[in-house]
């Protein structure tokens, strides 16, 4: 294994790649595709250092010497006093079978003349070794120890020369096996390595070292290598731990990814709108209507060239290849397969990326989101706008839903090619899955509906008795009979204001809740997870307890309402919110407060004025405190949804208890009943929930409103898409 780690000398092929073309490489440069290791690197992997002649020198536990090791020049019997360095040889210190031990006074030194030394020329990767170099044994005066490592009888008949052969051919096997492995396992670390670095030269040169010392690759060897090279390829490499690339197409260059002019033939998808009025200049009105603002995914990578992308790329053909030809060892994976589809995006061949996830079901594979990526973003840059929503449909056969990054790229395809359907169904997938738009897509939206070709899209005529019945069955904001109306729109950047009223054009916006049979179905939802995670049945104590006392107009979670350190709690506050929240429903009863148990005891609720506190709430059948070793938050989340009642937290829900849950159901719950609070000098500010849904929402008239997500901004500060036909009044059923 020593050549993985020495240093080599640059092919001639493959100098182009490391020195500039006009300047030809520096004469007897040894160029290293694998930067040195540190002392901590080399001293976790066990690479020793060089010395000057090629060979590992020597420290001091090497001194002392280990079994079968090779040394200068022949010498005879040393004396029983001296150590072997002084002798000016490495000598063993074997005691008993397999146990070294320092050497003692009065073992005697013999010299073996070994015959059976390979050629230099077949060791150069071993360091120089000597014609007529001898190995020392220790010469008991029952045995004796070659360099084989097997013992055997020395005198007459005592030892069985069969037995004797048996023994070495076994532990010769043996030490081979450990060997490779221990070989595989120092190239893993090292492929690890340049993974984490991005060193695809390096990476390659390992694999070329590792081929031709006939070191045996697993799965993970070969996933990190196609890895880098389809990263590579690609005109990027993403630094990773070991070759894992990121979900979807996150994972690709943005420079591949958002390709802003595709080649594919522009057309409008209504066949019978593209008679009336067609546009003149098609690649004007393409590169008017892409916004002009950087919509990539930012990200950090590191910039490859072109003649390194292309080296990469076949390379990492072939290194899939020899995977494939140890198919009876190596077991295929689907981020090899992944990585041969980024390959196949780097040369724009999407129908290769597209029947590589095709075939992961013949293997039995599942295809991740990740692995749809390259086929996708092969066919968006191409323009081939069927061809893109043809492996959107296999996603979704294959019970992958897409993120909004690959919704975003099927709206800027659909966008640029006219395809006026696809836009008006892209525009409910954002609405089903995220309710809002990234402030890219809504560039892309705008883009949409100032083009010429939207305006001519959308129905002359249409029953308004149908649209509002779809628009009731369907839960409110929206009806799903595609565009309303024709003539040009208009796009205002609006506010809704407090009662729901868009500033721009006064239309009202509407509540869109869970329905009973979907509230009850979220209920029993909670309750399934929590009983699983509770332990000893402290969830359906709760359930009962519920029962009992409820129901309530509003539910407290005490740990986010008076936490002011990691582990003390206000109680103060925490009535001073909830006598709030009492006061504000003109109710005589208290909230539920749900607390930790570990918030109840201790000295500071031996303080009178908490002990106080505890004992009102406890008298009033108000406070629920959950047992140690619980998570309260499946206790005051499943109160609020039983209850169908307000929640009071500043809990975002973003944490891995809640990423669980259903995401068609959450989303609207949440936004329907959390109430955020912030505190003042002398009171307590609620931010109640807005009397209509953050979500995107068409009117009977066929007016859009669509909400664009921001961070950190308050409900009336948030930004709003307000789209309507100029004569949209006008328009009768």
């Amino acid at each position: 294994m020593a050549s993985l780690f020495s240093t080599r000398s640059v092919p001639t092929h493959h100098r182009h790649l490391l020195f500039p073309a006009s300047s030809p490489p520096p004469i007897g440069s040894n160029r290293c595709f694998v930067p040195p290791l540190s002392c901590r690197a080399r001293e976790a992997l066990d690479v020793m250092p060089q010395r000057d002649d090629g060979r590992r020198a020597r420290t001091e536990e090497g001194r002392a010497g280990s079994a079968g090791v090779r040394h200068a020049a022949s010498r005879g019997t040393v004396r029983g006093d001296t150590t072997a360095w002084e002798a000016g040889t490495l000598v063993q210190r074997e005691g008993s079978r397999g146990v070294p031990r320092p050497w003692k006074k009065g073992d005697r030194i013999v010299v073996e003349e070994r015959t059976d030394w390979e050629p230099e020329e077949k060791n150069c990767r071993r360091g120089p070794i000597r014609t007529g170099d001898q190995e020392w044994r220790r010469d008991p005066k029952q045995g004796t120890r070659g360099g084989n490592g097997i013992w055997a009888k020395e005198l007459g008949n005592g030892g069985n020369s069969r037995d004797v052969d048996r023994e070495r051919s076994s532990m010769t096997k043996k030490k081979k096996r450990v060997k490779g492995g221990e070989q595989g396992g120092k190239l893993r670390v090292l492929l690890d390595m340049c993974s984490k670095r991005g060193d695809v030269m390096g990476a390659i040169s390992l694999y070329d070292s590792a081929v031709e010392d006939g070191i045996r690759l697993g799965q993970h060897h070969y996933n990190v290598l196609l890895y880098l090279c389809s990263s590579a390829s690609l005109g990027f490499v993403q630094p990773a731990k070991s070759g894992n690339t990121g979900s979807g197409i996150t994972s690709i260059d943005p420079a591949q990814k958002l390709d802003s002019s595709p080649n594919g033939s522009l057309r409008c998808s209504e066949g019978h709108d593209a008679s009336e009025g067609h546009v003149q200049d098609q690649e004007k009105e393409k590169a008017d209507m892409l916004p002009s603002g950087d919509l990539n995914v930012q990200t950090v990578t590191i910039p490859v060239g072109d003649e390194l992308r292309e080296y990469a790329r076949v390379r990492g053909f072939e290194i899939f290849e020899k995977m494939c030809e140890e198919k009876e060892r190596v077991q295929m994976s689907e981020a090899a397969l992944t990585a041969k589809a980024r390959m196949a995006l780097s040369m724009g061949d999407g129908d290769m990326a597209f029947e590589i996830v095709k075939q992961m079901k013949d293997l039995g594979i599942t295809p991740k989101l990740r692995s749809y990526g390259p086929a996708l973003t092969a066919f968006c840059n191409s323009g081939n706008v069927e061809k893109a929503f043809e492996v959107e449909a296999h996603m979704l056969e294959c019970g992958i839903t897409p993120e909004e990054a690959e919704l975003e790229m099927l709206l800027r395809v659909s966008v640029v090619g006219r395809y006026g359907d696809k836009v008006y169904y892209l525009l409910h997938k954002f609405r089903a899955a995220f309710r809002q738009v990234s402030p890219s897509a809504a560039q892309l939206f705008e883009a949409w509906f100032r083009s010429p070709t939207a305006s001519k899209v959308g129905k002359r005529k249409w029953d308004a008795g149908t649209i509002a019945k779809a628009i009731e069955n369907n839960g409110g904001g929206w009806h799903g009979f595609g565009w309303l109306g024709r003539g040009k729109w208009t796009i205002t950047r609006s506010n809704i204001n407090k009662n729901g009223v868009c500033l721009a054009c006064g239309e009202k916006l509407t509540i869109i809740d869970l329905d009973p049979k979907e509230t009850e179905d979220f209920a029993t939802f909670v309750a399934k997870l929590a009983i699983k995670r509770e332990r000893n049945s402290n969830f359906e104590k709760f359930q009962k307890w519920l029962e009992r006392n409820g129901p309530f107009e509003a539910v407290v979670d005490a740990a986010n309402v008076g936490l002011f350190s990691h582990k003390h709690l206000s109680l103060s506050k925490v009535n001073a919110v909830a006598d709030d929240i009492r006061q504000r429903f003109a109710s005589r009863k208290w909230p539920l407060i749900v607390v930790h148990n570990r918030h109840l005891t201790g000295e500071r609720i031996k303080k009178p004025s908490n002990h106080k506190l505890v004992e009102k709430w406890r008298q009033a059948n108000s406070i629920y405190a959950t047992p140690n070793g619980s998570n309260d938050d499946w206790y005051w989340l499943y109160a609020a949804i039983r209850c169908k009642c307000l929640i009071i937290t500043n809990d975002e829900m973003r944490d891995h208890t809640f990423q669980i849950l259903e995401k068609n159901f959450f989303p609207k719950w949440k936004e329907r009943h959390q109430v955020r609070f912030t505190y003042d000098e002398s009171s307590v500010t609620f931010q109640m929930p807005p009397p209509y849904s953050v979500v995107i929402q068409e009117s009977e008239k066929g007016h859009l409103h669509i909400p664009v997500s921001e961070e950190g901004l308050l409900e009336k500060d948030r930004t709003w898409l307000c789209v309507m036909r100029r004569n949209s009044q006008e328009q009768q059923s």
